[in-house]
């Protein structure tokens, strides 16, 4: 049997998982993390409820980031934009995608957060799938 006190477990906390995320983007290929700028990386609990609305998504623990701000594919010089550029990382739908799946807490936030600054970059699924097929050979 097994000594591992699980009583004795928490998740990560907010500031914790910030540290974890800001890993996995300082991991991200340097060419496109200089692609970034000023872009926000932002760790929540859930995603607020006019988040899930406007997005049809009826469980809190449906979304687990998402991209807020105009994509690089749209935006021009001589927009202003009010509020950065953020990725948004909701950590207990992530913790929980965790608790049900095999990958890392890190592989998964490195998904999540790939996927997110790929928004940003108007990139497709299939470009985003590539680069992450890269990261992991």
């Amino acid at each position: 049997m097994s000594d591992i006190r699980w009583n004795k477990r928490q998740a990560p906390s907010l500031a914790e998982f910030e540290t974890l995320a800001w890993s996995v983007y300082r991991r991200l290929p340097e060419r496109f993390r200089a692609l970034t700028g000023d872009l926000v990386i932002r760790i929540e609990d859930f995603p607020t409820d006019e988040v899930l609305d406007s997005l049809g998504i009826e469980s809190p623990f449906g979304l687990l980031g998402l991209y807020s701000g105009v994509d690089l594919s749209r935006k021009s010089v001589m927009d202003v934009s009010p509020m950065p550029d953020m990725v948004f990382l909701y950590r207990r739908p992530i913790l929980d995608y965790w608790a049900e799946h095999e990958d890392t807490l890190g592989a998964i936030v490195a998904h999540v957060l790939l996927h997110e600054i790929g928004h940003h970059f108007g990139f497709s699924d299939s470009d985003m799938e590539r680069i992450e097929a890269a990261l992991e050979a």
